[in-house]
C-alpha cells in the first residue's frame, strides 16, 4: 500500500510537472498566436513621432511621410556625434513581443542597425535606471555610453563590419549588456547569423521580435518568405522592463512604420 502510494505520488508530479510546461511554450508560433499578449503601443509612424519617441544624437534627423518614418544617422563615418538612437517614451514590462516594417533607405555595407530591448540605466557613476534622467550625457551618442550604462538585450541586424567591400557580408547578432570594462566581446549571445541575404536596401520587411525569460526570437517576412534567427537566453540575459531603442551607426538611415509592442 506505501509504495502504491509513492508511485501514485510521483504520477502526480510528473503530471504536475508536464502541465506547467505546457502553459509556457519557449517555441515562436506557440508564443506569437497566445492570447495573453496585451496590446500596448501602436504606431504608425505617419506623423508627430515625438508622441511617441524621443531621440539621442543632436545631429540626426528623422523625416516623416504617410509611408513611415525615416530615421537618418549623421554622414561622417566614424564620428561619435553621428550616431543616433530613437527610444520610446514607454517602457515595457515583463515578456514582449513586438513588430515593426524596415526598410533601408541607405546603400551602405558598413556599419550597424541595432535594436535595443528593454533598456534601463544600471546606476553606473549616476546613470540612473531612468534613461531620460541623462538624457544630455548622450546628445554625442558614443556606442561605450550604452553598453557600459544600461542592461537591454540588443539585436545588430542590416549590420556590416565597419571595415568592409563586400555587400554580401552582413550579420545578425545578439548581445546582453552592461559590459565590463574592456570586455565587449563577452556580451554575446551565440549564435550569430552571418550573409543572412536579407535587410535589401529598398526592400521592406516585416521583423517579429519575441522576448520571454528563456528565448529570444527574431522573424524576418519578406517579399521571399520568412526567415527565423533563436537564441537561448541564460539566467539575467532577459531584461524584465525598460525602453526600446532604435539605433543606427553613423552613415545609416532606415524608414520604420506599423511600429506595435504587446507585453504580457
Amino acid at each position: 500500500m506505501v509504495r502504491s502510494d509513492l508511485l501514485l505520488g510521483l504520477v502526480i508530479v510528473l503530471l504536475s510537472v508536464g502541465a506547467c510546461k505546457a502553459t509556457e511554450p519557449t517555441d515562436f508560433e506557440s508564443l506569437n498566436s497566445s492570447s495573453k499578449w496585451k496590446l500596448e503601443l501602436s504606431d504608425p509612424c505617419t506623423a508627430n513621432w515625438q508622441e511617441n519617441w524621443f531621440k539621442d544624437g543632436l545631429i540626426s534627423v528623422v523625416e516623416q511621410s504617410e509611408n513611415g518614418m525615416n530615421l537618418i544617422a549623421g554622414p561622417e563615418n566614424r564620428n561619435d556625434a553621428h550616431h543616433t538612437v530613437l527610444w520610446t517614451k514607454q517602457s515595457f514590462t515583463g515578456d514582449l513581443k513586438m513588430e515593426y516594417n524596415f526598410t533601408r533607405t541607405d546603400s551602405q555595407i558598413v556599419n550597424v542597425n541595432i535594436l535595443y530591448i528593454q533598456a534601463e540605466g544600471i546606476g553606473k557613476e549616476g546613470r540612473g535606471k531612468d534613461i531620460t534622467e541623462w538624457n544630455e550625457y548622450r546628445d554625442v551618442p558614443t556606442m561605450s555610453k550604452y553598453y557600459y550604462n544600461m542592461n537591454p538585450l540588443h539585436i545588430s541586424y542590416a549590420a556590416f563590419p565597419m571595415v568592409n567591400e563586400d555587400p554580401d557580408n552582413d550579420y545578425i547578432r545578439v548581445r546582453k549588456y552592461p559590459a565590463e570594462e574592456g570586455r565587449f566581446g563577452e556580451t554575446e549571445v551565440p549564435p550569430a547569423y552571418e550573409r543572412t541575404g536579407l535587410f535589401l536596401p529598398g526592400v521592406t520587411y516585416r521583423v517579429t521580435v519575441i522576448k520571454s525569460k528563456s528565448k529570444l526570437f527574431f522573424q524576418v517576412e519578406g517579399e521571399n518568405g520568412k526567415k527565423l534567427f533563436s537564441w537561448d537566453l541564460k539566467e539575467g540575459q532577459s531584461p524584465e522592463e525598460g525602453r526600446i531603442g532604435l539605433r543606427h551607426m553613423f552613415t545609416r538611415s532606415a524608414q520604420y512604420s506599423d511600429f506595435k509592442v504587446w507585453t504580457k
